[in-house]
């Protein structure tokens, strides 16, 4: 189980970091470069991609040592909401929706889904 855990982890958490670079080179602009042409955004935007490519490549590779493919993919979406709520509430000052936690919960499931054994 040690050796499930430990790559299962370190994925997690790097993942989590990742998204939250991703998250500000989709969304960041938006808020920060408004009346900025959109190809400066852009490449602003790719500046803080590779960030997030530098931790999400490595990431995957460690990942895809304890699970596959599916397992990998849900568990990103599931990191990626749970990364992109906070941000469109706390940075982009929107309201918290009951959206969200629907969406959530449909990403639960998925993630039971696909981790079942």
């Amino acid at each position: 189980m040690g050796s499930v855990s430990s790559p299962l982890l370190i994925t997690a958490l790097m993942l989590a970091v990742s998204n939250l670079f991703m998250t500000f080179a989709w969304y960041g602009h938006l808020k920060n470069m408004a009346s900025s042409p959109w190809y400066l955004a852009a490449l602003v935007s790719w500046g803080i991609a590779l960030f997030e490519y530098l931790l999400q490549v490595p990431a995957n590779r460690i990942g895809y040592t304890a699970l596959n493919l599916g397992q990998l993919k849900v568990l990103q979406e599931a990191i990626t909401l749970s990364v992109f709520v906070p941000f469109v509430v706390l940075y982009m000052g929107q309201p918290l929706k009951w959206d969200y936690l629907y969406a959530g919960l449909c990403l639960m499931g998925a993630v039971y889904f696909i981790f079942r054994t």
